[in-house]
């Protein structure tokens, strides 16, 4: 498996291609080889890709919205032709999905772009957040979009951080979608004067050494490390959380 780190942890920092510019300097000065793209604004996809590879960058992922993935799929699909990314991914799941009928609405909505996706040779994938783990009429959200979905056409990008704040144990769900998982997101946390905060990779609560073995049992390709907000300096946070991860793969 190969380790990076999503731009979006830099969302604040990243207005210009300057500021990508000195974003991807320093992550390659740590030893950083992959990103996954988003968390940008509206910086050309064409450039970005100039300057991922100026960096020797492998992208990994995508985050895009809804609409462009259901309206402009073929313009998406060339954008990741140039930016050397075959995982399209989609971050999060609009009300109208949240239910029953909504899932049955959602399957029917995304498996025209899915499949063109999949034709052109990429994979459309889900990011899971704490909603999709509630229930409707006995099965999260989270199971339908994993049982009731073609294998081929719907993959995830499961998040650790969410499935446990959702009340599961994440390493279960990283080995139940074995095969349709190609990128996985670490993000840990702590409890910090009883609430839960964003934690650097390794310092915090989750048994993230398990997961890892899950990933490497469930065929994962890539571990992105994503953390919404920090304390400390971004770039100080993704070094420990890099160092942290590094440590996690070396021991397992």
């Amino acid at each position: 498996m190969k380790l990076g780190i999503t731009l979006y942890n830099f969302h604040s920092i990243i207005d210009t291609f300057d500021d990508l510019d000195n974003v991807l300097s320093k992550l390659s000065e740590m030893g950083v080889g992959v990103v996954q793209v988003s968390g940008i604004g509206k910086l050309d996809n064409y450039k970005v890709a100039e300057y991922c590879k100026k960096y020797n960058m492998e992208v990994c992922l995508t985050h895009v919205p809804m609409e462009r993935i259901l309206n402009d799929t073929d313009a998406l699909i060339d954008e990741h032709k140039a930016l050397g990314c075959k995982n399209i991914g989609l971050g999060w799941s609009p009300e109208e999905y949240r239910s029953v009928e909504g899932m049955k609405k959602y399957i029917a909505d995304f498996t025209p772009a899915a499949k063109k996706i999949k034709d052109a040779g990429f994979q459309y994938a889900y990011h899971n957040h704490h909603f999709e783990l509630e229930r409707y009429d006995g099965r999260t959200q989270l199971d339908i979009m994993i049982e009731d979905t073609d294998p081929d056409l719907f993959n995830f990008i499961l998040d650790t951080h969410w499935l446990q704040t959702g009340g599961v144990y994440p390493p279960d769900y990283i080995r139940k979608v074995k095969g349709r998982m190609n990128v996985c997101h670490f993000k840990d946390y702590k409890i910090e004067n009883g609430e839960r905060k964003y934690a650097e990779i390794g310092t915090g609560n989750l048994d993230l050494d398990e997961c890892y073995r899950a990933c490497v049992e469930s065929g994962v390709e890539y571990i992105i490390i994503e953390q919404d907000s920090c304390d400390i300096d971004l770039f100080e946070s993704a070094r420990i959380s890099f160092n942290n991860l590094k440590k996690i793969a070396e021991r397992n």
